[in-house]
């Protein structure tokens, strides 16, 4: 199904996400709309129309499907029934079911496994006995988390002393968590690929995604890396999205330890670590997104240039004026109105082209 440019692209999610797929929507010729709950929306002042409305407003939500001709969404925790409802009235990709693994970490892991993935070793949790059980198999320490609605390190807890896993299933709840035996690893890696409706992939290189305080800082693009590693790596990649017949860009989020590579998470949607692209690829990743859930040809994922991305966090945008200043740099201001500590507010990309 082509969803022609002129046409207009319905977006769940006022974000720095949704305002940039909006901007490079534009780029292609398309107008967005986009849905969000009240509150500070970016995306709002790049888009054609919005609508401010919960999530499970089914009355709102048949409205804005009514006015759009396919829709998308820029992060995984609206709910999947918002999707199915939308689903029923337009296309939406990437669909209802890529939705519901991806937003249940033991959903996402058992999925990883059977599409020939490896994960940490992981349980279900719902009482204390099941995290004893859960320590007892895996040792300390353990990391305990919530199955959904966790992103940037909230809702879990690394347990480093038996004595400390009842109070750390008390701070997350007694139920719907998820036990994971703790992975000792050299560094983290990951892979931003998109998958058409033709069941085209196109694969962006690896990358190395550098962590403070359990946020992004820094994305190192393309990583170091063995010729074996970086085979590997998008082997794995490309059979998990393959597998979840997914439509859009997917981020495939992995671990490099002394026996191979473990994939940590899933995120169906544009990419944190994929941000680079848009200076150093002629396709970024957000055009790539709009490519597929359109059903245009993906672009080419070959970037022309070495790319260090850095987050902008709370008041680190501040010093606009400083990166304009810099050669060689792009600025990202993703609009927001208050900058807070550990607040994504943009980024910036420092190129280095090949051959230099």
């Amino acid at each position: 199904m082509t969803t022609a440019p002129g046409k207009i692209i319905g977006i769940m999610g006022g974000g720095q996400l949704g305002r940039m797929l909006a901007q490079a929507a534009a780029e292609l010729g398309y107008r967005c709309h986009i849905y969000a709950p009240a509150g500070d929306n970016p995306a709002f002042a790049v888009a054609a129309e919005a609508t401010v409305a919960d999530y499970s407003d089914g009355e709102a939500l048949a409205a804005f499907a009514a006015k759009v001709d396919v829709v998308t969404y820029e992060f995984e925790n609206i709910p999947v029934e918002a999707v199915e409802l939308l689903a029923a009235i337009r296309p939406v990709f990437p669909d209802a079911r890529a939705l519901g693994v991806t937003q249940d970490r033991m959903a996402e892991k058992d999925f990883i496994t059977a599409a020939g993935g490896r994960t940490a070793p992981y349980a279900a949790v719902d009482t204390v006995r099941d995290a004893e059980a859960a320590m007892a198999k895996f040792g300390l320490p353990l990391v305990l988390k919530t199955r959904r609605f966790g992103y940037d390190g909230k809702g879990q807890v690394i347990v480093r002393e038996a004595a400390a896993l009842g109070d750390a299933v008390a701070k997350l709840g007694t139920t719907g968590l998820i036990a994971e035996g703790f992975v000792s690893f050299e560094r983290e890696l990951s892979v931003v690929l998109a998958r058409g409706q033709d069941g085209a992939i196109a694969a962006y290189p690896l990358v190395e995604n550098r962590h403070v305080d359990h946020i992004l800082d820094e994305t190192i693009a393309p990583a170091e890396a063995s010729p074996e590693l970086l085979q590997k790596a998008e082997a794995v990649a490309r059979a998990i999205i393959a597998e979840l017949k997914y439509v859009g860009v997917l981020a495939v989020e992995m671990f490099v330890t002394g026996d191979g590579i473990i994939v940590n998470e899933l995120a169906p949607r544009v990419h944190n670590s994929g941000h680079w692209t848009m200076d150093a690829c002629a396709v970024g990743q957000f055009e790539q997104h709009i490519r597929a859930i359109c059903g245009l040809p993906l672009g080419d994922p070959r970037p022309h240039s070495r790319a260090v991305m850095k987050n902008l966090l709370g008041d680190d945008i501040g010093r606009w004026a400083e990166f304009l200043g810099e050669p060689g740099l792009c600025f990202h201001n993703y609009g927001k109105a208050e900058p807070r500590p550990g607040r994504k507010m943009g980024h910036v990309t420092r190129l280095t082209p090949f051959g230099i």
